[in-house]
């Protein structure tokens, strides 16, 4: 059990301590990091603690809302559900969103602050530094512990000068740092020992431990292995983590979706479903409780050749409509997903996904491109106008669609409410929505929303979050041909699940003790 110590103290003479905080480093994306802080959060939330995380700086599409409509990583999100908090922006006070290889908007505070180009986002440091340390403040005056994320790996020479999102912090956050390394990339040594030594000496002293990641076998084997790095390091090896498989817990970012068909295979699916692989695919976590019924497959494509006949093709939300819209068309995808829809098979755009069903999209501001005007899949009857200001709201919404015909997948849902989330720039007219917005960010409002075709096989909205309402997803599965397996339930809550196995798996994997003793000092 964690030590009563770690509480701050809380004397009527004196200011609360700051809380105390730990920081993982990892020796370069998708090491693990993300979810290894999630499974911490969790852990100390369970035995009492009040945690908080903390990523100063994210490059990821994957976004959440926050209660007051501000925008942070999912990441982000996520930790704070695991530690049974709603997000704040403070968890995550900068989020760079791509848009281009070298063109990213800049989201500060849950706000979108400038698109800027590489080059010109690194001397903005100085700002961008204060409001990091700001945000980090406020969680510390806050909480009694702040597990802290870093970004990439902290040994990139060529950006250590810029750095406000790895040592740094840590340096000013007086935190112990821990190095998670994935195994299951090989070269396991050179990443913790390689990360270790290019460190310069105050990083090196910080650094309190190695976690070894993604071991898939038998971990005993690996003892002389936790030797050789313990003796060439002086840094203790705090465990080995084992490759866990079927976890439903968003990604941070799209580069596990880069192996092919990385989700489910197709034994025992009723159901094969295929969500387009943008190049600036977002919020793609979007699908995970489709994944999570039994008898459902769902694989991302990047091709014509790799389509197949799927019952039905998603089209997700991106951080680029337009830009994805040309690639859509340069890749033979856009004719492709018109012939599926001509043959009867179902089509659904979330977001920006939504504006590319539509007969064009307008951008007379050059908000989003340089193209002020496109023509769209022409699935749907609507428009797309890009304006300046970006929505970002979490909304409650009720199914309308007064006109469908009985015989439609969603009519009898009408009256329902639905729960999601908003990210988005545009507005969409010219179709009767199906979705009337009831509530924004807490405040009551009424906005439409979405378009479907007479026939219900061709729709899409604004909307993200859409399938974690069980009534609507497992409508619109039904009208696929979806049969649940027998004897198999469909899991109510598998991010619940999921997150208990994990930190059950980490508990039991790490040395908690030494972990623990770190937070003492």
């Amino acid at each position: 059990m964690m030590n009563d110590s770690l509480h701050t103290p809380r004397s009527p003479l004196h200011e609360p301590m700051p809380a105390k905080t730990l920081m993982i480093v990892g020796t370069s994306s998708s090491a693990g990091k993300s979810l290894l802080v999630t499974a911490l959060c969790h852990s100390f939330a369970r035995r009492g603690i009040k945690v908080a995380p903390f990523k100063a700086q994210n490059m990821s599409n994957n976004a959440a809302v926050c209660p007051d409509g501000g925008e942070i990583g999912r990441a982000q999100a996520v930790q704070a559900a695991a530690a049974g908090l709603e997000p704040s922006v403070d968890m995550n006070p900068i989020l760079i969103k791509p848009e281009a290889d070298s063109r990213a908007q800049v989201v500060v505070n849950g706000r979108p602050w400038r698109t800027l180009d590489a080059r010109d986002y690194y001397p903005k440091k100085d700002y961008l530094w204060g409001q990091v340390t700001g945000s980090l403040d406020r969680l510390r005056a806050e909480y009694e512990l702040v597990i802290i994320e870093g970004a990439g790996s902290p040994a990139e020479l060529n950006l250590k000068e810029g750095d406000i999102v790895n040592m740094a912090v840590a340096l000013y956050a007086g935190a112990s740092v821990l190095l998670v390394g994935d195994v299951d990339r090989g070269g396991i040594f050179a990443q913790l020992l390689g990360t270790y030594w290019l460190l310069p000496p105050e990083e090196q002293e910080i650094l309190k431990g190695f976690i070894i990641n993604k071991f898939r076998g038998d971990i005993s084997l690996f003892e002389d292995g936790i030797q050789i790095i313990e003796e060439r390091s002086g840094v203790p090896v705090l465990g080995v983590l084992p490759y866990l498989h079927d976890l439903f817990i968003p990604e941070e970012d799209a580069v596990s979706l880069e192996a092919p068909d990385p989700i489910q295979p197709l034994r025992d699916a009723s159901v094969d479903i295929a969500v387009i692989h943008l190049p600036r695919i977002a919020n793609f976590d979007d699908f995970d409780p489709l994944v999570a019924e039994p008898g459902v497959r769902l694989r991302y494509v990047d091709s014509p050749g790799r389509l197949g006949n799927p019952d039905a093709l998603i089209i997700p939300g991106t951080k680029s409509t337009v830009g994805d819209l040309r690639w859509l068309q340069s890749r033979g995808l856009a004719d492709a997903i018109k012939a599926h829809a001509r043959g009867g098979g179902s089509v659904v755009g979330i977001c920006g996904g939504y504006q590319m069903l539509g007969q064009e999209i307008l951008d007379p501001d050059h908000v989003e491109s340089r193209e002020t005007q496109m023509g769209g899949l022409g699935l749907l009857p609507i428009k797309t106008t890009f304006a300046g200001e970006k929505a970002t709201h979490r909304a409650k919404a009720q199914i309308a669609c007064a006109n469908l015909a009985s015989n439609v997948w969603l009519y009898a849902l009408r009256g329902q409410t639905v729960e999601g989330y908003e990210i988005h720039m545009g507005r969409t007219t010219g179709a009767e929505a199906w979705l009337e917005i009831v509530e924004r960010n807490q405040q009551t409002t009424q906005v439409f929303d979405g378009a479907i075709s007479q026939d219900g096989l061709v729709w899409g909205c604004y909307i993200h979050g859409l399938f974690t309402n069980q009534n609507l997803r497992r409508a619109w599965l039904r009208s696929l041909g979806w049969i649940s397996p027998a004897g198999a339930a469909p899991q109510s809550d598998p991010f619940a699940a999921s997150l208990t196995y994990l930190t059950d798996t980490v508990e039991s994997a790490l040395d908690m003790a030494y972990l623990e003793s770190l937070l003492q000092k």
